[in-house]
């Protein structure tokens, strides 16, 4: 299930990335769920690449990324579903790797291999953190889960039962996914490969970016943080959450950098650096606001 919004250009790449994976219409479908873009007509995109292969709904409106994902959802038909966002794509051999990590534990509720963050060109940023070096379940994979962000969208794989029990992304538009997978994997077994199988795009126009913009990341994390809590054995809620704070401190110190740099937007990197701070006082998130405030001081354009 493919939901897009305003990112046509990056749509035939995920249609032929499915495509030369596709098994048949009686083991996959392919649908596209298209939430009012106004860039394109996606329709004709996926006719033409489609062929009619391709299934395709268009909201009536535009409803928002978490009302297009539960449409998704709510659409879909297999027994496993794969929310595969319009900006990113897979690499061969991901539905066969995910497929055999389903039939070896059956008892799994989510499947995701490794993944790659890739730019608007579809060149390779940077590999996702190494988990294992073998299929199979992660160690600590709860504690691993519940204080960072393991885990992007086009990598995992989940059985249906598991919405079905759980229900879909809810509550926030930054993180929801974080929050859904810490979700399933305190009522479901979770496994892995390392195959680095699936792409993450990272570019101006995707949801991250914008909220990176907004500010709205880091009230969305620290709501998600307040979320997660009720997941976890009493006797761990402090220290997760403080290594969840403390890792979403770092990461959004470093982002703050990029907002700086990347998007220019300087005094905005400047209180979300602060932000980070106010998360957790850590030297290194210390140092990216006294850098920030540094460059600001001397008008540091570069």
């Amino acid at each position: 299930m493919i939901p897009v919004y305003n990112c046509s250009k990056f749509i035939p790449k995920v249609l032929e990335s499915v495509l030369a994976q596709d098994p048949g219409e009686e083991l996959m479908q392919i649908e596209v769920v298209d939430d009012g873009s106004t860039d394109a007509d996606v329709r004709k995109i996926v006719e033409r690449i489609g062929k009619g292969r391709i299934g395709y709904y268009r909201q009536e409106r535009n409803v928002g990324s978490l009302w297009n994902f539960e449409t998704c959802i709510q659409r879909s038909k297999g027994y496993w579903v794969h929310l595969l966002h319009g900006d990113d794509f897979v690499s061969p051999g991901f539905y066969e790797e995910i497929k055999q990590l389903f039939s070896r534990y059956p008892d799994a509720g989510a499947a995701f291999t490794g993944f790659n963050h890739v730019d608007a060109g579809g060149n390779i940023l940077y590999p996702n953190a190494v988990l294992a070096d073998k299929p199979g379940y992660v160690a600590n994979w709860q504690d691993l889960i519940s204080q960072t962000q393991c885990i992007q969208p086009p990598a995992i794989v989940l059985r249906r039962e598991v919405y079905e029990r759980l229900g879909s992304f809810f509550g926030v538009h930054y993180g929801e996914d974080w929050e859904m997978w810490v979700r399933v994997s305190y009522n479901f077994p979770v496994v892995h490969s390392p195959r680095q199988l699936a792409n993450y795009r990272i570019h101006d126009n995707n949801i991250t970016s914008n909220y990176f913009l907004s500010g709205q990341h880091i009230k969305d994390i620290q709501k998600v943080i307040g979320m997660i809590q009720g997941y976890f054995p009493a006797e761990k809620r402090k220290r997760l959450r403080k290594l969840a704070e403390r890792n979403f401190s770092i990461y959004f110190a470093r982002t703050s950098d990029m907002v700086y740099h990347g998007y220019r937007q300087h005094r905005l990197a400047l209180r979300q650096a602060i932000a980070a701070l106010r998360m957790d006082v850590n030297p290194i998130t210390f140092y990216f606001v006294l850098k920030i405030s540094l460059k600001l001081l001397i008008r540091y354009r570069h």
